[in-house]
């Protein structure tokens, strides 16, 4: 969809805003997904302390909650189709578009539910928390569906190359994740592992301070 301006008016002004915002959305949940999956497990990543990767992935977060807001109440004020706003966090309740409109409140609910949550993160549970945010990792993909099939948009000419991009960059990182955790030993195996190295060490500085005697 390449915007041309002279073409926006009072009747196509809530179609573009909806469209670009819905763009936009999808890059920012890319980036917050791609910082989930490349943190290390000391939630850092290379260069940058661990307070900012917290700060940044918290305010790209709020930041394409607020896209997606003004994408979906741009939708909906849109006089070309109805679209209630209980279809935003309701799915399958429009008549138009079911299945893929559908998708994105799915999207929208996952969404919600990890950003409040990770706002009173230090109110819940560790597990809690960890459960509930788990479930954000698949915001993303329905998301991505529903960009693509509710509308043309995506589906043709240099959105649709962004679209794959996006979609190949989350599957690049997601495999790398994959990757870097089945080569992780788990915490119970590294205490054993570490005490095993103390107790060789301490064995040989015994074993030395003995031949030396």
């Amino acid at each position: 969809m390449l915007i041309n301006v002279s073409g926006i008016n009072s009747s196509t002004a809530l179609w573009y805003a909806s469209r670009a915002t819905g763009v936009v959305a999808l890059l920012l949940l890319t980036a917050v997904m791609l910082l989930g999956l490349l943190v290390t497990r000391q939630g850092r990543l290379p260069g940058l302390p661990r307070f900012a990767v917290s700060g940044l992935h918290r305010n790209l977060s709020l930041l394409a909650v607020a896209f997606v807001a003004v994408h979906v109440l741009s939708a909906v004020a849109d006089s070309y189709v109805k679209i209630p706003l209980t279809a935003a966090v309701i799915p399958l309740t429009s008549s138009y578009e079911r299945l893929w409109l559908g998708l994105g409140a799915v999207s929208l609910d996952l969404m919600l539910a990890a950003t409040v949550t990770s706002l009173l993160r230090r109110h819940l549970s560790r597990k809690a928390w960890r459960a509930v945010h788990l479930t954000a990792y698949l915001s993303w993909p329905v998301a991505w569906f529903h960009s693509i099939f509710a509308s043309g948009d995506l589906r043709h000419g240099p959105l649709f190359l962004l679209a794959i991009a996006c979609a190949v960059a989350v599957v690049g990182a997601a495999v790398w994740r994959v990757a870097v955790a089945s080569g992780d030993v788990p915490r119970a195996e590294r205490v054993g592992l570490l005490m095993a190295a103390v107790h060789a060490r301490d064995k040989y500085k015994h074993r030395e301070r003995t031949l030396t005697k």
